[in-house]
């Protein structure tokens, strides 16, 4: 009787939704989306459809539960809360003034996390990029885009400024990483797997530095820029220009923008 319990204890912890989730994860990780169907998923489950559909209707209601768990471990170095600014002590010596920088507790430091974390998870997985912006596209009151947008909002609220110059800020910082996160992914992908990062962006340095001086100056100008460059030392240069335009005008008192899913 033992025996048989341990048994039926093992099957219910393989098909549990946790399981289906991260097996669906490797076959989208491994093949893409067309790669992730209900038979690939039996076969590396070693169980029948019924049992998977005890936890998930149909593929799309699988993809969500997988975008959100992805997101959900990419989000999970965020912490929940800022923390809130410190009464200043009582001295009776006047302190002495100081320039102010950001702390690794800070609400920059904080978004540069998320930031990081989300390009990341994209990064690893090169489907979730599309997914995600079907997600907040599709389905904004869905647990996805309300979890991301959650994450920023709560720094960018620590920052101050009015709520319409909040919603701003926060939109323009999803909208970047998420845009820049998933060029990023398709970047890597669009060489193919055995072609050299290195050669691929020495190829592309060299046609922008035959073009024509007078139709491309720029272009030309900053060719070897794009051979060296650093994906994501690039990306947080990027988050750190949106913070310092958000710090200089939105948090000062500017006026409402577009939504984070538009």
């Amino acid at each position: 009787m033992a025996t048989r319990t341990r048994r039926s204890q093992r099957r219910t912890e393989a098909l549990s939704r946790e399981r289906i989730v991260e097996a669906a994860v490797e076959l989208l990780d491994a093949a893409g989306e067309g790669g992730l169907t209900f038979r690939a998923l039996t076969e590396r489950l070693a169980t029948g459809p019924g049992a998977i559909y005890w936890h998930v209707a149909n593929k799309s209601e699988l993809l969500d539960a997988v975008t959100d768990a992805v997101v959900a471990a990419a989000l999970a170095i965020e912490p929940a809360e800022p923390a809130e600014p410190a009464e200043p002590a009582e001295s009776a010596e006047p302190a002495e003034s100081a320039e102010p920088s950001e702390s690794a507790d800070s609400p920059q430091e904080k978004i540069r996390a998320v930031a990081l974390g989300l390009f990341d998870a994209i990064d690893e997985h090169p489907w979730l990029a599309a997914q995600l912006t079907a997600q907040l596209s599709r389905s904004p009151w869905g647990s996805v885009t309300p979890r991301i947008f959650e994450s920023i909002g709560r720094q960018v609220r620590a920052l101050g400024g009015t709520e319409g110059s909040q919603f701003t800020a926060a939109s323009a910082l999803v909208h970047y990483i998420l845009g820049a996160a998933g060029q990023n992914a398709a970047n890597g992908r669009g060489p193919g797997p055995d072609v050299d990062r290195g050669e691929f962006l020495d190829a592309a340095s060299r046609a922008w530095q035959e073009l024509d001086p007078d139709d491309y100056p720029f272009t030309r100008a900053v060719a070897e820029q794009m051979r060296e460059h650093d994906d994501r030392e690039q990306f947080l240069a990027g988050i750190d220009l949106v913070l310092t335009g958000i710090t200089a005008r939105h948090l000062s008192g500017g006026a409402a923008g577009a939504s984070p899913v538009s």
